[in-house]
């Protein structure tokens, strides 16, 4: 795919991720997360920190589509803290001998958002003008 069409793409995928962090990140904690485990009671602070801050990316994203080039370093701190976050995840998963803990959908889109972010991104700035 050519620079500037990878550039006209990510506009509707920073929505896309935006709305998805506003309004599925929830539903995959409570649904995907294994029984037990989480933060018990569910709705601890920690928790709700967590979904406060997702939602706030979320809502971010959304205006950083608006002007792509202004908000390059948004966009590059949301690759970085899934890339981060998966990979945390992913090696806690491998240091879990008794199974219960099961993160693999949440890796897997964590690692997603990754790719076509990562994939999407300007190679040079002069793409964005």
């Amino acid at each position: 795919m050519e620079d500037t069409t990878r550039v006209k793409c990510l506009p509707i995928t920073l929505k896309v991720i935006g709305l998805f962090f506003i309004f599925g990140v929830y539903p995959m904690m409570r649904l995907a997360w294994p029984p037990g485990y989480g933060w018990v009671p569910p709705y601890q602070q920690f928790q709700i920190i967590g979904l406060a801050i997702y939602a706030t990316l979320g809502v971010c994203l959304i205006f950083a589509a608006r002007n792509i080039a202004t908000n390059i370093g948004l966009i590059w701190y949301t690759i970085w803290v899934n890339l981060i976050c998966g990979t945390t995840m992913f090696v806690m998963e491998l240091a879990n001998r008794t199974g219960e803990v099961n993160w693999s959908l949440n890796i897997f889109v964590q690692y997603f958002i990754v790719g076509i972010l990562w994939y999407l991104m300007p190679r040079h700035t002069k793409d964005l003008q």
